[in-house]
């Protein structure tokens, strides 16, 4: 009996990794997973001090968990992850890249040639790479750099928050349905001084074709200056005008990091109106809901402290956003984005649009967790047009 299509791909991924040939390994559509937030399963080589290892990466909706292990025991734990809980496998090396579909039962194997580039394994133990190079012009013109890249004294946080949001930003691009040709149109609603504006256009490079939205027309005009003198074109600018009142056309990505209140709400509103692949917003100041909160019987003495409240109202607003988009069609994850020694307002909601427009689920869920709390009406259910009473 000749060999199955697992038994082929996992003999190919035996001689990658001995070979030290392995650039890639993805695990994804797993089935029957004891965890259902699971959602792929990455490796890649790294060398360390102790040696080579491989970095495998679980990928959950909410969170990653990563061990780098040495090469005999990633593939003791590999093994039996292909084919159940994961269905389909990836194996990139510099002669070929390997499809594996269906591993959980006769399956399928594919097979392109590769470029022939050396894999090339990535340290953990040395500097890594940047999405944004410290050096870029723009960040000396926007004052977060000196002119030999080294964060100015007073914005060595914003430089760290720029930073982080941008590989943040990358990986989110990766898995959203962004057009496979033409641009990639992105809104910046309420930019202020346009470092992630900036951050976004450099990120997407030529495709880019980026736009900020702010109230002051001294910072529109001068990051318009800006953008002209180190040569965007008309890739990047910038409009003066409010969220609430901006027309949105079609847009890929929206972006909208501490918009006061309900602006986040106007700003998410609009995205998913547009039909944006992927939204991006970190709330701030959520105070729409505090009136409206009824404790539950069993929360009702711990929330007479009003920083219990307020804290217990951030996360009701917060919450209920992710669970309107998740009914508007997108597939959201919810986590920190920067750390508190830098901003207290350090939640991000970032959402991945998941089914085509106009294909919202039933409201049931969005509506029991709106009545638990005693919430009655919220700005993105009303935008949607999702009645929670």
């Amino acid at each position: 009996m000749s060999p199955s299509a697992r038994d082929r791909f996992l003999a190919l991924l035996r001689a990658a990794v001995e070979e030290g040939a392995l650039v890639k390994l993805t695990l994804a559509k797993p089935r029957g997973a004891s965890d259902p937030t699971l959602e792929n399963l990455f490796v890649r080589p790294v060398t360390l001090q102790a040696g080579p290892r491989l970095a495998l990466v679980w990928r959950h909706q909410n969170r990653d968990v990563t061990k780098n292990v040495d090469r005999a025991e990633a593939l003791a734990v590999l093994e039996p992850l292909i084919g159940a809980p994961f269905q389909d496998a990836h194996l990139f090396t510099a002669a070929a890249t390997t499809r594996l579909e269906g591993a959980g039962g006769p399956g399928r194997l594919r097979t392109r040639r590769g470029t022939g580039a050396p894999p090339g394994a990535a340290t953990n133990d040395r500097v890594k790479p940047r999405a944004i190079p410290p050096g870029a012009a723009w960040l000396c013109a926007l004052g977060v750099t000196d002119r030999s890249g080294r964060p100015l004294a007073p914005m060595t946080g914003k430089f760290r928050q720029i930073e982080h949001f941008a590989e943040i930003l990358g990986h989110q691009l990766k898995e959203a349905p962004l057009p496979a040709a033409g641009p990639i149109r992105v809104l910046d609603m309420g930019c202020g001084k346009g470092y992630l504006t900036f951050a976004v256009a450099d990120l997407l490079g030529q495709r880019s074709r980026v736009s900020g939205i702010e109230q002051r027309p001294d910072l529109v005009t001068f990051c318009n200056r800006t953008a002209a003198e180190l040569g965007y074109g008309e890739r990047l600018r910038f409009e003066t005008g409010s969220i609430a009142e901006t027309a949105v056309g079609p847009t890929d990505v929206l972006i909208a990091l501490h918009a006061c209140d309900t602006a986040t709400d106007d700003a998410l509103a609009q995205g998913v109106a547009a039909g944006a692949a992927l939204l991006v917003v970190a709330p701030c100041c959520q105070k729409e809901l505090r009136g409206q909160l009824r404790a539950p019987p069993v929360l009702a003495g711990a929330l007479r402290h009003g920083i219990f409240k307020e804290r217990q109202a951030e996360f009701v607003t917060d919450a209920l956003r992710a669970l309107l988009l998740e009914w508007a069609g997108y597939r959201t994850r919810v986590f920190e984005f920067i750390s508190t020694e830098h901003t207290a307002k350090n939640t991000m909601i970032a959402a991945i649009r998941a089914r085509p427009r106009g294909t919202a689920a039933d409201g049931g869920a969005v509506r029991e967790f709106a009545a638990f709390y005693g919430i009655r009406q919220q700005a993105l259910a009303r935008r949607l047009g999702l009645e929670l009473a």
